[in-house]
């Protein structure tokens, strides 16, 4: 009884709360700009995602996959292969399987697994897969296996992150995920369908990151001065991160033509209108977002703490204050940046020293360039983000005003 009632009055505290911050002069207006700009967003989203007039589908999206169970295994000649496949079975199973969803769903059907040391598919009994169905002129269909059935695993583990995220960071932690899920849904429904329909890479890109860091920071720490702060540091440091990759890409010369799946790209995406030149400097302004958003708001807190705890602090000294604390979070972030991209390339850089490259054909390599651009000008667009923020920050907070 006690719980529950110490509960109703966390309740009614959240719910005086939330009155006391409605009333202040201000904030309906705001939140009433926020929804005119979610709904536009709604609306440009539907409109850019409507299929074009003419559009024939793609191969890829007549392609039909269903989800099954293993029933039985009727025959298995596979063995493990040390040589080439560090123990891992190779070889084949002949499977029985029940299709768990479709117009077949419920049927058993056969299939033969063939199994290598990189397509390597070890199913038993009970195992979840998923199947393509292949359906010929004359009506007839087989399944063919394609993978492991990984959604479920995958969901559970997604779920934890966000149950962990929203009960140790509480507030901040739900407002934290909301971001997330605008900035995702933002890239996915609005920024890829305008740069396939041909929309200025550049201009659509900076629109979004604009668009995203603002919504992101809004919903991590509501309307204040250190939000907008942070809003014009980050969108600013993002925008140097992209200006100089653009100028460095220029000089080298180096642009979207250059990367590893430009080549798939001009083949099934130039016919509707996509500009494969700016998307080197696109993904420098994606993958440089999180760590400036950091970087903007862990400086711009910090100023307006100090601030606080010394209303009379000149311009002059909270922008040194800042400088000093961000000088601290520079080289992390930088590095947490860099070896991001080091990560995602290890293979390659494992290939690089199994074949022994030569260094003069090894930094002359597309790849390796455009991970080298990537990297840096993201860095760089971090360290610039520092003094952008504890200038914008003490210019803005040493005349004590609050929003």
């Amino acid at each position: 009884m006690k719980m529950a009632s110490n509960g109703r009055k966390e309740m009614k505290k959240d719910a005086a709360a939330v009155r006391s911050w409605v009333q202040r002069p201000g904030n309906i207006a705001r939140l009433a700009v926020m929804a005119v700009v979610f709904a536009a967003l709604i609306g440009f989203g539907i409109w850019v995602n409507q299929p074009e007039e003419g559009a024939i589908p793609t191969s890829a999206s007549q392609l039909v996959y269903d989800k099954a169970v293993v029933t039985a295994v009727l025959e298995d000649d596979a063995a493990p292969d040390y040589e080439y496949a560090e123990g891992r079975r190779v070889g084949t199973q002949e499977l029985e399987i029940r299709l768990l969803t479709g117009v077949h769903e419920d049927e058993i059907m056969q299939l033969t697994n063939y199994m290598s040391a990189l397509f390597n598919v070890d199913l038993d009994v009970g195992d979840r897969i998923i199947v393509r169905i292949m359906t010929d002129e004359e009506g007839g269909y087989y399944a063919s296996l394609f993978n492991y059935d990984r959604g479920r695993v995958l969901g559970i583990f997604v779920l934890i992150f966000f149950v962990l995220l929203a009960v140790l960071g509480g507030k901040k932690g739900v407002g934290a995920l909301l971001g997330l899920l605008f900035t995702l849904g933002c890239i996915w429904f609005i920024l890829i369908p305008c740069l396939i329909r041909g929309i200025p890479a550049l201009m659509i890109t900076v629109a979004i990151v604009a668009v995203t860091a603002a919504g992101a920071l809004i919903l991590l720490n509501g309307f204040s001065t250190k939000t907008w702060c942070s809003i014009l540091g980050c969108v600013t440091g993002v925008v140097v991160a992209g200006v100089i990759a653009a100028v460095v890409g220029n000089i080298t010369p180096m642009n979207g033509f250059n990367m590893s799946e430009a080549e798939n790209l001009i083949l099934y995406g130039a016919d509707r209108g996509l500009k494969i030149s700016g998307l080197l400097v696109c993904g420098v302004l994606i993958s440089a977002l999180g760590a400036v958003m950091d970087v903007a708001l862990g400086i711009a807190s910090s100023v307006w703490e100090l601030r606080e705890q010394k209303p009379d602090m000149t311009a002059g000294q909270l922008f040194r204050s800042g400088m000093q604390i961000g000088r601290d979070a520079m080289g992390t972030m930088a590095n947490t940046l860099i070896l991001a991209f080091a990560g995602s390339s290890l293979n390659m850089l494992i290939l690089v020293q199994t074949y022994d490259i030569p260094f003069l054909q090894l930094v002359n390599t597309d790849y390796i360039c455009i991970e080298i651009i990537q990297s840096i000008a993201g860095a760089m667009g971090i360290l610039l983000t520092v003094p952008i923020v504890a200038a914008i920050s003490a210019r803005f907070m040493s005349r004590g005003k609050r929003v």
